[in-house]
């Protein structure tokens, strides 16, 4: 299942997804994954939680290169129950056009692997008229 965090910037999605993550790992018998821009947040999450900072992954420049870049972390640990993307609009240069796709494919990887994502998006739900919202759990 892949569930969102939306809203504008400065509307707490990131101190939400944090709590969220905190919450998991707590309650989890598998991995937690907090994939972030930078390592900013690592403090503030529980010491168990994987904390991935895409600023060491420069190179990774797009959607499908984010995707493939998912299948690795995957690949590495075949505990993961969640993995949660902060911000995914500020990282690899996807964009809301990218986004109806990038969401479905991170679907089908969760049912595959039956792990569950988290993705915050710093935007208005108008500016998203092309995703439907009906395959997505929406948590605020």
């Amino acid at each position: 299942m892949v569930k969102l965090v939306i809203g504008t910037k400065g509307t707490g999605k990131t101190k939400k997804m944090i709590e969220m993550a905190n919450e998991r790992q707590e309650s989890s018998n598998g991995s937690v994954v907090f994939i972030n821009k930078n390592y900013r947040l690592m403090y503030d999450l529980g010491h168990s939680i994987r904390v991935v900072s895409m600023d060491d992954y420069e190179h990774i420049t797009n959607s499908d290169e984010y995707i493939g870049f998912i299948y690795g972390i995957i690949s590495s640990n075949h505990d993961i129950e969640v993995i949660f993307i902060d911000s995914i609009l500020k990282q690899a240069d996807v964009n809301l056009n990218d986004m109806p796709e990038f969401l479905d494919r991170l679907r089908t990887i969760s049912e595959k692997y039956k792990m569950e994502f988290i993705v915050s998006l710093s935007s208005d739900k108008e500016e998203l008229k092309s995703l439907d919202f009906s395959r997505f759990e929406i948590l605020n």
